[in-house]
């Protein structure tokens, strides 16, 4: 297979990190079943397929969190993100695509460099749900005051 934009970590970009373990994988010093790549991204096979298809995508670049992800990566990654998924479509014809990403810890985030998670999913394959159980709707005055703090912190 052909590396497509692929390149040594120094000469494109001195804030990776050598210890990252995805780093490492787009480096090319741990193997990886590459799905596809390109100048800003590298998809590839999740080791854990709970799920045959699990693809993880992720920048080239180290950033370690999705809000600290600068606007020439996001498009990329995101644009990479779509085209992973679908080709699982094509390919494998699952019942239904998740596609999450994790920030810090508490959110399960576990390697500190942003990746996209694209799972195929099953009827009745048991894997996770978004909300232990009915979640209840929050007020229109609580979903203004949240918008609005939101709203504040982007200008």
């Amino acid at each position: 297979m052909t590396r497509r934009g692929a390149f040594p970590l120094s000469d494109r970009n001195p804030q990776n990190e050598p210890g990252c373990v995805f780093c490492r994988v787009i480096a090319g010093a741990l193997p990886a079943s590459r799905v596809c790549e390109d100048d800003f991204t590298l998809a590839f096979m999740d080791l854990r397929q709970t799920n045959a298809g699990h693809v993880l995508v992720l920048p080239k670049r180290h950033v370690e969190t999705i809000d600290l992800l600068p606007p020439d990566l996001a498009g990329p990654l995101m644009q990479a993100t779509a085209r992973v998924a679908r080709a699982l479509r094509t390919a494998l014809e699952p019942h239904g695509i998740n596609v999450w990403q994790s920030n810090g810890a508490a959110a399960g985030q576990e390697v500190p460099h942003v990746h996209v998670h694209v799972f195929p999913r099953y009827v009745g394959d048991g894997h996770f749900r978004i909300y232990p159980g009915r979640a209840p709707n929050a007020s229109r005055r609580e979903l203004e005051e949240i918008a609005a703090r939101l709203h504040a912190a982007l200008h």
